[in-house]
């Protein structure tokens, strides 16, 4: 029984640790059925036996002893086999599922290699300016090897002493594609040498401006703004000449790694070989670049810092020359206040303010002139050779500015002043409103030349100052006169009181011109100390003169030189209606009288008194006497 139970730990101990072994568990029950079959049979056996017989003999213990333990040492060897092809077999899946995931991963590698491979060529391709020019240098290179590749074909075919037809045909074709090539090879021609030699010169920079007016300041900062645009697009190229190095670096490190993971390709390897050459290239220009550069850098920071403090002085010297502008003109408008506030007088304060303002203009000008220009001599200079140029083409405005000095100067004219202009046949009469370097404006006032000649009034007429040179202006206010001499036709019967029909003209002119009598006598005084005049009578005076219809009374007296109609209207009436009232008097206009079947009158009505009749008839008048109020006269 003992043996029986430690077969059976020893059972349970083998089949627990090797269950899952069939075949060591199949031996192992075979040999603990052995070793129970034994034990058993010979139990059975005492029992049969009678007791007189003798028993078979029985193992030993120390041989059971032995025999279980060889069974052990045989189990422990097929389990340290058995662990030992698990373990194999366990190794080789892992190597299996090892060489699979490495595989894999190169599979991916590779993958990810070619994209970044591609992504690389894109770039290089379509966004990058020194491939494309390097592009350009392989073609050309390329185009030169084929074109002496097609001159050695037609050397030995034009060497040929006979020549096929397919010979012919071939050096026909061959010729074609050398005027093709060599087309090709003009238009790259500047790629010939280096290539990048465009690239790499700076783009022209040009001398830094002098600055010595506040417009050369505008020059400099543009030139300044220029240089930074010349500076940045410079690294501009020297970054993209660096991002395509980087690039090209790259390329090929990821070729050589494809080459290490066992990448058997044409590609790969014509790759290397290019990109190897393109780099070593590259590289060169990019050293080149370097040093290009840093000059570039320099030259620019020294045109910079020179622009900056030529840009500073001028500042300053403008800050300067404009305080003292400023200060002259707070001391002008000072001055004008003055003589607005104390000068009573309008033409003078007129010509006093005019005075001021050029005399500003003048000083400021000099000022400017003597501050910017380095050179007098040179202005001098200028004016010499242009002043044949000035005289012919600017000869209009230059006798305009002489006519404005005469003008200024002389006298003859002031602002206020009538004057009446005469130019091609056409007369205008108006007051002078202002002054002007150029030409002198008028404002047309209502007068007899307007009545009579424009029947137009009220427009601004600018008149060029060289007029006084060439044309006729008449001044009806000079020199403070104010009155001028204006006259009134009127026409009588032959028949009539010539006499008394020139003392009621007289009388009339004389009542009404009374005023103006006076003020002429006073100023005619006064122009004697600067004129020599010899007539200055100033009474009104009366003429008579013979006409085909009777006889012309001819009435001149002194008026307003800024209101002659308003007087012409008021006499015109005043001695119309005084002739009216006289029998013996008659207003001579053109008539006819026919007389059908009848001898004509002997003694013909007056024409006085049909004009009288048909006067009162249209007037509603009888005898009253002639009122100018009546007349519209204000």
């Amino acid at each position: 029984m003992r043996f029986f139970f430690l077969f059976w730990i020893l059972f349970f101990s083998v089949t627990t640790e090797l269950c899952a072994d069939l075949n060591l568990t199949t031996k192992v029950t075979q040999l603990i059925a052995e070793l129970t079959d034994t034990e058993e049979v010979g139990t059975e056996s005492k029992k049969e036996l009678p007791p007189t017989t003798k028993s078979a003999p029985s193992l030993d213990p120390e041989e059971k002893c032995q025999k279980i333990q060889a069974s052990l040492k045989e189990i422990e060897a097929l389990k340290a086999q058995h662990q030992a092809d698990q373990k194999r077999e366990k190794e080789l899946q892992e190597e299996k599922q090892k060489a699979q995931e490495r595989l894999k991963e190169l599979n991916l590698k590779r993958s990810k290699l070619l994209a970044e491979l591609a992504e690389i060529d894109q770039y290089l391709s379509e966004n990058n300016i020194w491939s494309k020019v390097y592009s350009n240098y392989e073609t050309y290179k390329d185009l030169e090897f084929r074109l002496g590749e097609i001159n050695k074909r037609i050397a030995i075919l034009e060497n040929k002493s006979y020549k096929t037809a397919k010979d012919k045909k071939a050096l026909k074709l061959y010729k074609e594609q050398k005027k093709t090539t060599q087309g090709k090879l003009v238009q790259l021609e500047e790629y010939k040498e280096n290539p990048f030699e465009k690239l790499l010169t700076p783009d022209e920079i040009g001398d830094p401006p002098v600055v010595k007016s506040p417009l050369d300041v505008v020059a400099a900062i543009s030139f300044r703004k220029h240089l930074s645009t010349v500076e940045e697009d410079y690294k501009e190229r020297y970054r993209s000449l660096q991002e395509t190095v980087y690039k090209l670096q790259q390329k090929k490190n990821i070729l050589l790694r494809l080459k290490d993971l066992n990448v058997s390709d044409d590609y790969i390897t014509e790759g290397l070989k290019s990109i190897s050459k393109k780099l070593k290239e590259y590289q060169r220009n990019l050293e080149i670049f370097k040093t290009t550069q840093s000059a570039l850098e320099q030259k620019i920071s020294e045109f910079k810092l020179h622009i900056k403090e030529a840009i500073g002085k001028e500042i300053e010297k403008g800050i300067i020359i404009g305080s003292i502008v400023l200060f002259l003109l707070l001391i002008f408008i000072f001055i004008k206040y003055l003589v607005r506030k104390y000068m009573s007088e309008n033409e003078l304060f007129y010509t006093t303010n005019k005075v001021l303002n050029i005399t500003f203009i003048t000083i400021v000008f000099f000022i400017l002139l003597f501050s910017y220009l380095e050179n007098v001599d040179h202005l001098v200079s200028i004016l010499g050779f242009a002043s044949a140029g000035i005289a012919i083409a600017l000869k209009d405005w230059f006798m305009s500015m002489m006519g404005w000095v005469v003008i200024i100067f002389s006298g003859s004219i002031h602002v206020g002043d009538r004057i009446k202009v005469s130019k091609d046949g056409k007369e205008f009469v108006g007051d002078v409103v202002d002054i002007s370097i150029l030409r002198m404006t008028l404002h047309e006032d209502v007068t007899l030349t307007t009545e009579m000649v424009n029947r137009r009034a009220g427009r601004i007429i600018f008149v060029p100052n060289n007029y006084i040179f060439t044309d006729i202006i008449s001044n009806y206010s000079h020199s403070g006169l104010k009155t001028v001499w204006d006259g009134i036709d009127f026409m009588v019967t032959f028949d009539s009181d010539i006499s008394k029909a020139q003392s009621i003209a007289k009388e009339v002119s004389r009542k009404y011109s009374k005023g103006y009598t006076d003020m002429t006598r006073k100023q005619l005084n006064r122009l004697r100390s600067k004129y020599s005049m010899r007539n200055t009578s100033v009474e009104p005076r009366i003429f008579a003169f013979f006409d085909p219809n009777g006889v012309r009374i001819s009435v001149w007296y002194l008026t307003n030189a800024y209101a002659t109609l308003t007087l012409r209207s008021t006499i015109s009436m005043e001695i119309l209606s005084r002739i009216q009232e006289e029998d013996k008097i008659a207003i001579a206009f053109p008539s006819q009288s026919i007389y059908v079947n009848q001898a004509a009158p002997k003694t013909p009505l007056k024409s006085s008194e049909v004009f009288k009749e048909q006067f009162n008839k249209a007037h509603g008048k009888t005898n009253e006497k002639y009122q100018p109020d009546d007349w519209g006269l204000y």
